[in-house]
């Protein structure tokens, strides 16, 4: 926030464009900083929370929105950085009663409004979006590693049930009838066979699924490769409930053959977003001002 209003100081009225190369500059960010992505991907940390640091400042006073992306400081801003503050953040900003109402609106106000608002606000350097995501993020681990857990203690029949279902979510073996048919049990309680790419079976697909703890060396993808060849296939998916060592993934990348590794960890990520073997507790829909909609040009 500091930074913001520096940014503004005897500079008149600035635009968003502008303040954020300014200030991205004044704190020696590189690409690579700016670039960062929240753990959604849509929106990069450094635009969310400058466009927070902006939220707050306008709400107390400090700064105003002249038009469509353009600011420009206050004279209680000015005020503010005559003292030369070493920083600035929610929490000194609560001197500022508008700021107060912001974050906790009067208790005779009816309207729903989630407490948790006012906790977000002054809670340090995450921003609100920063706070749900992250949060969403270690609950989608946790539910990752339950999944995974599951998956170790159960059957071999119903580990081969998970992989068929999996891959014709996502789009391959056709229906779940002709992937059942084409990947049937191994001798080692996996799952192995042919399956079609797509629902025209333009390309083959080779599968071979593990349900192991111990890590998938070199020898077992060699050996998968081999039958491969053995099948005249071009593409294979090796699945783990396990890792794959380092020279396993080397391996893989210097041969012709087409071979993807999913290991356990990539596998509980993938039955998450397919939706295997969890269900939708509840759902959240975040909304933002839609500024062309008051758009009067």
């Amino acid at each position: 926030m500091l930074p913001l209003l520096r940014s503004l100081e005897d500079r008149g009225e600035q635009s968003v464009r502008d303040l954020r190369d300014k200030i991205a500059s004044d704190l020696c960010l590189t690409e690579s900083d700016r670039a960062e992505l929240l753990p959604s991907g849509k929106q990069a940390v450094y635009d969310n929370r400058l466009g927070w640091a902006k939220t707050y400042l306008d709400k107390a006073g400090l700064l105003r929105t002249v038009k469509r992306g353009v600011y420009v400081l206050t004279p209680r801003g000015k005020e503010i950085l005559s003292h030369s503050p070493e920083r600035i953040d929610a929490k000194s900003l609560e001197v500022f009663k508008e700021f107060q109402d912001f974050v906790a609106p009067p208790q005779d106000v009816e309207m729903e409004r989630p407490r948790d608002i006012a906790e977000l606000a002054v809670a340090g350097s995450a921003t609100p979006e920063e706070t749900l995501e992250n949060a969403y993020k270690d609950l989608r681990q946790k539910t990752e590693a339950e999944l995974l857990e599951t998956v170790l203690h159960s059957s071999p029949r119903f580990f081969e049930r998970l992989v068929v279902d999996l891959l014709v979510r996502m789009g391959y073996g056709g229906s779940l009838e002709e992937a059942g048919k084409a990947l049937g049990r191994s001798h080692d309680g996996g799952v192995d066979g042919m399956i079609k790419e797509d629902h025209l079976g333009l390309d083959i697909i080779y599968v071979q699924a593990k349900r192991w703890q111990n890590t998938v060396g070199r020898p077992e993808v060699q050996g998968f490769a081999g039958t491969l060849e053995g099948e005249r296939a071009r593409k294979g998916v090796f699945i783990t409930t396990a890792s794959f060592s380092k020279e396993a993934r080397e391996y893989v990348t210097k041969i012709d053959k087409k071979i993807v590794l999913i290991d356990g960890q990539r596998l509980s990520g993938l039955m998450f977003d397919f939706g295997i073997g969890v269900n939708a507790v509840g759902s959240y829909e975040l909304k933002r001002v839609d500024t062309d909609y008051f758009s009067e040009e």
